[in-house]
């Protein structure tokens, strides 16, 4: 398949860490069409950093993907923090945001990302939600499919239960290339089926990362390891079954300096120009 829905971002991303921001700032690699940043880091940062960022916002393109939006929460949204994103977003230019299909928080907010039940209860509370997001936000957001490590009252399988949301809530899909696989070894499903029946049309962009193997059956979802064979095959057949789409690398820890970060962003490069449709040639 071609190129179905590149975006005006660009094609290729890299997760901006601040670790990265003094090399960043004296260049940004030819390879790295867009970054991406959690807003909740950058918020409410000034001097020297938020200076830093401002620069880059100006002459690169920037997605954003949450961390405390808590979508699944039992809790109401806090509509202060989404009105406080949208001026963000204004403000930096943000080309896209995202947030996972999880939730942090309840009577008070956790640092980690609880899984949803698989219920039809569970989507007749989030769908409501992700509406008013949207309706406040003033644009389609992008829901990630998570890693997760327990599946608490689960009524239907992650499947139905990722699309059903993404349909009725009609919002976007951030695929994460590394949680399928994660997941299906953690849960023992086949990763590339959940992969091919994913609504192509819903895809907004990709994430592909590193883990960690705790044992032959639990990996953990780490972000701080090169991305293994495995996973970028999967992501080869991501674009064969959906087409090519803007995708971003993610490392959080154990961070190598940029040229080394570069090697990985050119093997998305190489994938995504083996999976476009060749330009067609008039015949002689």
């Amino acid at each position: 398949m071609g190129i179905s829905n590149k975006d005006e971002f660009g094609m290729v991303g890299l997760g901006l860490r601040r670790e990265m921001l003094d090399e960043l700032l004296i260049q940004v690699p030819k390879q790295i069409d867009f970054m991406e940043v959690a807003p909740e880091n950058w918020l409410k940062l000034g001097g020297r950093f938020a200076k830093q960022f401002k620069s880059l916002t100006d002459t690169n393109n920037f997605v954003c993907h949450g961390l405390s939006l808590s979508i699944g929460s039992p809790e109401p949204l806090d509509i202060a923090f989404i009105k406080s994103l949208k001026v963000f977003f204004e403000i930096h230019n943000i080309k896209r945001f995202s947030e996972h299909l999880s939730y942090c928080s309840g009577t008070g907010h956790m640092y980690d990302l609880m899984p949803i039940p698989f219920t039809e209860e569970a989507i007749k509370h989030v769908v409501p939600r992700i509406k008013q997001v949207q309706d406040i936000l003033e644009q389609q957001i992008a829901i990630e499919n998570v890693s997760y490590y327990a599946a608490p009252g689960q009524q239907m399988s992650e499947l139905a239960f990722t699309t059903e949301i993404l349909q009725q809530a009609d919002c976007k899909l951030l695929l994460d290339v590394n949680n399928i696989y994660v997941n299906s070894i953690n849960h023992g499903y086949d990763g590339d089926h959940f992969l091919a029946n994913l609504p192509s049309e819903r895809i907004a962009y990709g994430h592909v990362a590193g883990h960690y193997n705790e044992a032959d059956d639990l990996i953990i979802d780490t972000h701080g390891a090169d991305v293994i064979d495995p996973v970028w095959q999967l992501l080869d057949n991501a674009y064969k079954y959906h087409g090519v789409f803007p995708t971003l690398l993610e490392r959080d820890f154990n961070i190598p300096a940029i040229p080394d970060l570069v090697k990985e962003l050119d093997i998305i490069h190489c994938l995504q120009a083996k999976n476009a449709i060749p330009q067609s040639k008039e015949s002689a």
